[in-house]
C-alpha cells in the first residue's frame, strides 16, 4: 500500500467565508486567507497603527469622489485569498461593497513593522499575481516607502525605495503628490 503524504487542507475563499458566517472562527480573531491558508495576523504595535492611520488620512484626501479608501478590510482577490490590506483604494463608493467585498484595488498599502518579510514575499507575489498595479510597503523600521509597480506573474518589474524627504504620485491620482514623510510615524 502506498503511503499518503500529509498535505495541508487549502481553504477556498467560499469555505473561509462560510466558516466565518457559521461561527467556526472567533469573531474577534485577526485572520487572513492567503493562498488557501488561514493565517493569524501579527498584533499591531503603536508605530504600525499610527502609520496605517496616516496613510488612511493622506489617501482619503487624494481619492475623494468615486473611490473608497478602505482600512484593514477584506479584499476578495481570488478564489484562495482574502487578505485584509492595511489600506486598499478601490473604485466606487462604500455602498458598492454592501453585498460583496471588492475583488481588486487601484492601490494597496501594507505597513510593515514585524511583517516586512511577509509583505515583501507572499503578499507582494499575491498582489502581483492578481494585477494590483500599485503596491506600497511603509517600512516603519527603516522609515522608508517601497513602491512596487508593473505586475508580471508573481512579482513586479518596477521597484523603488523612497526616503522621508522624497515624494510619490499614486498611479491613479497622477495630479497628486504625497510626501513620504507624511506616511511615516
Amino acid at each position: 500500500m502506498a503511503a499518503i503524504a500529509h498535505q495541508p487542507h487549502l481553504w477556498t475563499r467560499a469555505e473561509y467565508e462560510r466558516l466565518i458566517e457559521t461561527g467556526g472562527l472567533h469573531p474577534e480573531a485577526r485572520l487572513e486567507l492567503i493562498d488557501g491558508e488561514i493565517l493569524d495576523m501579527a498584533p499591531q504595535k503603536s508605530r504600525h497603527s499610527t502609520a496605517v492611520r496616516l496613510a488612511e488620512v493622506v489617501l482619503s484626501k487624494m481619492f475623494e469622489t468615486g473611490f473608497d479608501v478602505r482600512s484593514q478590510l477584506p479584499l476578495s482577490i481570488d478564489d484562495y485569498s482574502e487578505p485584509e490590506p492595511d489600506i486598499a483604494v478601490v473604485a466606487g463608493s462604500i455602498r458598492d461593497y454592501r453585498d460583496a467585498h471588492p475583488t481588486t484595488a487601484l492601490l494597496i498599502v501594507e505597513v510593515a513593522d514585524s511583517s516586512l518579510d511577509f509583505d515583501r514575499g507572499r503578499k507582494r507575489a499575491l498582489y502581483a499575481r492578481n494585477g494590483i498595479e500599485d503596491y506600497w510597503i511603509v517600512d516603519v523600521q527603516a522609515e522608508r516607502l517601497e513602491v512596487h509597480r508593473d505586475p508580471r506573474d508573481d512579482d513586479y518589474r518596477q521597484h523603488r525605495v523612497l526616503n522621508a524627504g522624497d515624494r510619490i504620485t499614486p498611479l491613479h491620482a497622477a495630479d497628486k503628490l504625497i510626501r513620504v514623510a507624511d506616511l511615516l510615524p
